[in-house]
């Protein structure tokens, strides 16, 4: 039997420690959550609508949220978890109409975008009764991941079936036919490995000698408790600019995310974010005392983008051993249970599906000398 060590317990991570097949690897997985993109994120699963003109990112997206179905059956996600509640479009009059029929067009090709409806406003309130009265795109396949809650299902799942886990930093050593990965004073031996650490990947590839396209990017999501007894049952709302309004069990309603480029590795929850997605959500709302009549907490985490705002998963270059995925950016609870689906095939069968989502490797990390 092989030994397979994974670095990062993210998304891609963690969906890949459940789908290996534990029967031809023993599987650790090392870990640091300080700062990780998929703990402190909460997002909406639609992205049928996305006018991005990276036609390799958008069949990833568009795959990947198909791919929940066979996710949530798989991992018996609670609805605590995922829930497949549909997305609320809001856009000026005239451009919910060409949504509605871009929305038509592309659901040829994807039908988990469900049913496609042109709401009043009145519909707009009943369905979601913070939104106020106006009208919007409704489209029945769109969902919303907690993804705290999905790492701690995942985890437990893995670690029912063996899988072992160390938290804390981890370097990596190429030796010869082996890896090592050394935490404190430990160190381990390794037949494969898999480098999922998001924005930490290039400090682990440059010990390997590889310059990696990867830069930080802080992201503050808001946590509203509220006294919303249904809210669970409502759809998520993608509004007219910077912001999401993503409504989740027992009144606890999530605002965000921002998008800090300045920000990087910071961790730091400042008041800035707070009026940054006031303003943006504020003229959306039918209370306009909301963001002041609620306890409010934040969540913090540290995305990981290329220059492209393009993610990658492959094997390193010349290393079949080794794969490296990241730059996931904002889409990743769309996109990351699916890419560490692929990367399982990868090592479970040693097939490669994964050639038309992505530039190759050697975009995105090179070798120091050769620069």
């Amino acid at each position: 039997m092989k030994k397979l060590a994974i670095i990062g317990g993210g998304i891609i991570g963690m969906t890949l420690a459940n789908y290996l097949d534990l029967k031809k690897y023993t599987v650790t997985l090392y870990d640091n959550p300080l700062g990780q993109a998929t703990k402190a994120s909460a997002g909406i699963i639609s992205p049928w609508l996305s006018k991005r003109r990276n036609q390799r990112w958008y069949r990833l997206a568009k795959d990947g949220a198909e791919f929940y179905s066979k996710l949530v059956q798989d991992f018996t996600l609670p609805t605590s978890v995922y829930q497949q509640t549909g997305t609320l479009i809001l856009r000026k009059d005239n451009e919910l109409t060409q949504l509605a029929e871009l929305a038509s067009e592309r659901k040829q090709q994807a039908p988990a975008i469900g049913d496609i409806h042109l709401l009043a406003a009145e519909q707009v309130h009943e369905k979601l009764p913070l939104l106020k009265k106006q009208p919007a795109l409704l489209i029945s396949g769109g969902g919303k991941l907690d993804g705290a809650g999905y790492l701690n299902s995942l985890r437990q799942r893995a670690a029912n079936a063996g899988v072992v886990f160390h938290t804390g930093n981890a370097q990596i050593k190429q030796k010869a036919t082996h890896w090592t990965v050394t935490t404190g004073a430990n160190t381990e031996e390794f037949d494969a490995i898999a480098l999922c650490s998001g924005a930490g990947l290039p400090n682990l590839l440059s010990s390997l000698g590889y310059q990696t396209d990867i830069r930080p990017q802080k992201g503050q999501l808001l946590v509203f408790e509220t006294d919303f007894t249904r809210s669970g049952h409502w759809p998520v709302a993608m509004l007219d600019g910077e912001s999401d309004l993503i409504p989740f069990d027992n009144g606890r309603i999530l605002v965000g995310a921002t998008h800090e480029n300045d920000g990087k590795t910071d961790l730091t929850p400042t008041k800035a974010a707070f009026t940054h997605l006031k303003e943006k959500t504020l003229p959306f709302l039918s209370a306009q005392d909301f963001f002041e009549a609620y306890p409010v907490s934040y969540r913090i985490g540290t995305r990981a983008y290329t220059a492209d705002f393009a993610p990658f998963f492959n094997t390193l270059p010349d290393t079949p051993t080794a794969v490296a995925a990241s730059g996931l950016g904002s889409s990743g609870l769309t996109t990351g249970p699916y890419i560490g689906f692929l990367l399982a095939e990868y090592f479970n069968s040693g097939q490669k599906n994964w050639e038309d989502y992505q530039k190759p490797i050697e975009t995105y990390i090179r070798e120091i000398s050769s620069l």
